[in-house]
């Protein structure tokens, strides 16, 4: 007697310490299975005599039935534990919202800045940045604008309250030429970079923002010409609308920081109600350009007599809408998410001149 209750204290014990099934599954095969511990004594049955087994039989059956019972008892109990830390851990909470689910796109607009970036960066184009509020200086007299040039007009431009060291009125910056005139201040030739951002006019219908985005590009050296302002525009429509027969012209015209200066075109087709960049008998005009003008270069404290260069600048919401279709500027800014599920690009799909843009 005394030997069968120290067994059943020590597997009582046991059942009780046990952590998960697979101990608790352990402690049955040692007490329970083919050689465990009680099958071991229900097996001495058959050596006993009829009155020690009478005797035996019943205990060792009962060993079985408590040790058994408590075994499935301890299961239980372990299988609500684990049910209840599963509960906790993925409890939620109704009072709270819903979870955010990640639905943002990248805008047009920053999609196509990083694609000129790439294009121009295989050329070997640096990017320099710039203030939006410009003096008047960096905005337009360093580039060649004169007193009573119609840009500098109130109905035209946002002139600030603010006054620069020279007392003249500061200005959100009408282009991103600026960004030229404060390199080279800042940086001897030989110069090539682009810069992008922010511009401000007051104008606005389905064509026109008061405030968009620009790129501007410049070259300063020794030896650059006409002709190689021709060839990178031309490599950069062929990069940007991903075409390899492209037709373009060049048309004079004039601008005050340029000379000669030139726009230029691009061949299209425009029926249909859309324009089709690389095909038809149509032209658009998608871009201004030019020689940098001797005044602009003395302005930024270069020699015109040693240093010469071309500058060329484009409208970065005009060149998103040719190529992916949007139809009015004013939904750019309209804030609304229906409008960016449609046009925007998915984060993970990084624009490149290896895989396309």
């Amino acid at each position: 007697m005394s030997d069968l209750a120290t067994l059943e204290a020590d597997l009582s014990a046991r059942i009780v310490a046990a952590t998960d099934e697979a101990s608790l599954d352990a402690i049955r095969v040692d007490a329970l299975g083919k050689q465990g511990a009680i099958s071991g004594l229900m097996k001495t049955l058959g050596t006993m005599s009829p009155e020690e087994r009478q005797a035996m039989g019943p205990k060792l059956n009962g060993l079985k039935d408590r040790i058994g019972e408590a075994i499935v008892t301890k299961k239980a109990q372990l299988a609500e534990a684990a049910l209840e830390a599963k509960l906790a851990a993925e409890k939620v909470d109704a009072s709270l919202p819903p979870p955010a689910v990640r639905t943002g796109a990248i805008h047009p607009v920053s999609h196509v800045m990083e694609e000129l970036a790439r294009i121009f960066g295989e050329m070997g184009f640096a990017l320099e940045e710039g203030p939006d509020i410009e003096t008047d200086f960096h905005n337009f007299t360093a580039l060649n604008f004169p007193p009573k040039h119609p840009a500098r007009d109130m109905h035209d431009t946002f002139f600030l309250n603010a006054t620069d060291e020279m007392g003249q009125r500061k200005v959100l910056r009408t282009h991103t030429s600026p960004v030229q005139v404060r390199t080279m201040l800042k940086q001897k030739p030989p110069i090539r970079m682009i810069c992008m951002g922010r511009t401000y006019r007051k104008d606005s219908d389905a064509t026109h923002t008061p405030m968009f985005h620009q790129i501007e590009g410049l070259v300063i050296d020794e030896v650059t010409t006409m002709a190689d302002l021709k060839g990178t525009l031309m490599a950069f429509i062929k990069a940007y609308f991903e075409i390899d027969d492209v037709r373009v012209r060049f048309r004079p015209h004039h601008f005050p920081f340029t000379e000669p200066s030139a726009e230029m075109d691009v061949g299209c087709d425009r029926s249909g109600g859309s324009v089709r960049i690389g095909t038809g008998d149509d032209w658009l005009e998608i871009l201004g350009c030019g020689m940098v003008h001797p005044n602009v270069l003395r302005a930024c404290g270069l020699d015109p007599e040693v240093y010469q260069g071309y500058a060329f600048g484009m409208g970065v919401d005009r060149l998103a809408t040719l190529k992916y279709g949007m139809p009015d500027l004013r939904d750019y800014f309209a804030a609304d998410v229906r409008w960016l599920k449609h046009y925007g690009f998915s984060p993970y799909l990084l624009p490149g001149l290896a895989g396309g843009l």
